[in-house]
């Protein structure tokens, strides 16, 4: 029987959720004032070709009448209008490098200048070889490579990864390069209406490019960044240096199976049936809402920041009223998030890079300001992560 479509993908309004009893707060020190590592800058690619989400829930309804329901009910209830088509010869990789040479560019830097390139994406070219070695030859990257894969908080983990490798010193400069396209694991012929109820949370996912570039916080400044932190000094003596503050992570992995793609690894190999999305939404929200504030506020610790310094919230995005919920339970204000899911579907991880883009594009974001990059993923984890810009 179907669920009832609301259980299945529009939240409710609920009190704050307590810190997950397994949520173990780390005795991190606090950091130190001059961060290890920065973001340097960031860039996205979004296809041109959309698609419009209720008039593919028409189609849908057209191919599967007896399963599909009539109106566009998944639109309504996710607020999601369009999302964005990778075209038919395009792969993951190409997104990517899309989007680092756009990055690349604005910094004023070439492929040589890539001490290391994490492919950092839940979206994947092939089982092998690593995607990031498809993406740096069509780069034109020749530095090590490796990938780093972790649902929708693949990048926030992979700028997790280059801070860590860069406090070692062993690198100076790294590039994150994500390439997501969802939408080849979507299911337009639905058997029944328990398979609906599975897919229907696909049919707002989105493709799309995104590149991080993470530097060592003493790494030289273009000419562009020194005269803006000499402007900003001016108006605002005393403006800290731009880096990663904190973070803090967890996942409750119990919840592995409540959101799947499962075809294609030693589970499944070649079954094709299983080389579609499979997401309760019900549990998927019931666990991240378990998840509490707890992550939140050890990255803020850390950081040795409060909620009010906080500018910018970039968070993870699957529908429009779903964050109504994540702020209560997280204690996010509502007033400095960007809402991009609605124009740009679920972009999986490019999600946070597109909502750091759109906000330096609006003038939201400024040298100085204070960002947490709130990362929700499947499997099921969290991240936190404070940073000046």
């Amino acid at each position: 029987m179907l669920p009832e479509p609301a259980a299945v993908l529009n939240p409710v309004n609920t009190r704050p959720a307590e810190p997950s009893a397994s949520y173990q707060r780390t005795q991190q020190p606090q950091q130190s004032s001059r961060p290890v590592a920065r973001i340097a800058e960031v860039a996205v690619h979004l296809p041109e070709n959309t698609r419009d989400v209720a008039e593919a829930e028409r189609d849908l309804h057209r191919r599967n009448p007896k399963v599909a329901p009539r109106l566009p009910m998944v639109s309504r209830l996710t607020g999601v209008r369009r999302v964005h088509l990778a075209d038919a010869d395009q792969q993951a990789s190409d997104l990517a490098v899309a989007a680092s040479r756009t990055l690349l560019e604005r910094a004023g830097l070439g492929p040589g200048d890539v001490d290391l390139l994490i492919f950092a994406s839940a979206t994947q070219d092939m089982i092998e070889p690593a995607t990031s070695h498809i993406t740096a030859a069509k780069l034109g990257v020749r530095a090590p490579v490796m990938d780093v894969k972790n649902a929708c908080n693949s990048v926030l983990n992979g700028i997790e990864v280059a801070e860590a490798l860069i406090g070692t010193g062993r690198y100076r400069r790294v590039l994150v390069a994500c390439g997501e396209m969802p939408t080849r694991g979507v299911r337009w012929d639905v058997p029944d209406r328990a398979t609906y109820a599975m897919s229907a949370a696909g049919y707002t996912m989105s493709d799309g490019g995104a590149a991080v570039l993470v530097e060592a916080a003493d790494a030289p400044s273009g000419f562009e960044d020194d005269l803006a932190a000499e402007l900003a000094g001016l108006v605002a003596s005393g403006v800290r240096p731009s880096g990663i503050l904190g973070s803090a992570f967890t996942a409750e992995s119990q919840h592995w199976d409540v959101g799947m793609l499962p075809g294609g690894g030693t589970v499944n190999p070649r079954d094709p049936e299983r080389s579609y999305f499979e997401i309760d939404g019900s549990r998927l929200r019931e666990a991240f809402l378990a998840l509490g504030p707890g992550p939140v506020q050890e990255a803020l610790d850390q950081a040795g920041v409060t909620m009010d310094e906080v500018a910018l919230v970039a968070v993870h995005q699957v529908a429009v009223g779903y964050l109504a919920d994540v702020h209560a339970a997280l204690g996010v204000p509502a007033d400095r998030t960007i809402v991009t899911v609605a124009d740009h579907g679920n972009l999986a991880s490019a999600t946070l890079p597109l909502q750091l883009v759109t906000a330096l594009e609006s003038g939201r974001l400024r040298r100085g300001d204070v960002v947490l990059l709130l990362g929700l993923a499947g499997g099921i984890s969290m991240g936190a992560m404070v940073v000046r810009w």
